[in-house]
């Protein structure tokens, strides 16, 4: 898809429980942890120095819930389209994201609410250690 290309727009009527959204594949790298948390203005050091997130029991800098958030969105929203909104997003952290792994984001459609015409997709990030983070996130569509 090109920059100037948006995804398709879901609707409420084309969306059914148990719909799948496609994966998404994070390369964790170190430049990606290290800017994330620097744009999101978190400035623990355990998000960008290694050597003190050591001395704190980690085994390297970790990604910050922000980033882990903004990634639970994107997933949601490559999927329902530039027209779709989310009016809930409620995000638990497990396993910490070290730079050097890869994080896969998945999801499902979860329940279908016709008085509100809101969906809610269940997502999931895994890495090499288990479930990095759980989701729920409710989406508006048109």
């Amino acid at each position: 898809m090109s920059l100037t290309e948006l995804p398709p727009t879901r609707t409420y009527a084309s969306v059914q429980v148990g719909d799948e959204i496609p994966a998404l594949e994070v390369p964790l790298t170190r430049t990606l942890i290290v800017a994330t948390a620097i744009a999101t203005r978190d400035y623990q050091v355990v998000h960008h120095d290694p050597t003190v997130a050591a001395e704190r029991g980690s085994k390297d800098i970790i990604m910050n819930i922000l980033t882990s958030n903004a990634f639970v969105g994107r997933l949601v929203t490559d999927w329902a389209g530039p027209n779709s909104f989310l009016r809930s997003v409620k995000v638990r952290l497990g396993a910490p994201n070290y730079p050097g792994d890869t994080m896969t984001m998945t999801g499902a459609v979860t329940i279908k609410d016709d008085t509100s015409r809101t969906v809610t997709v269940a997502v999931k990030g895994s890495n090499s250690l288990g479930d990095h983070v759980n989701a729920t996130v409710e989406v508006v569509l048109p």
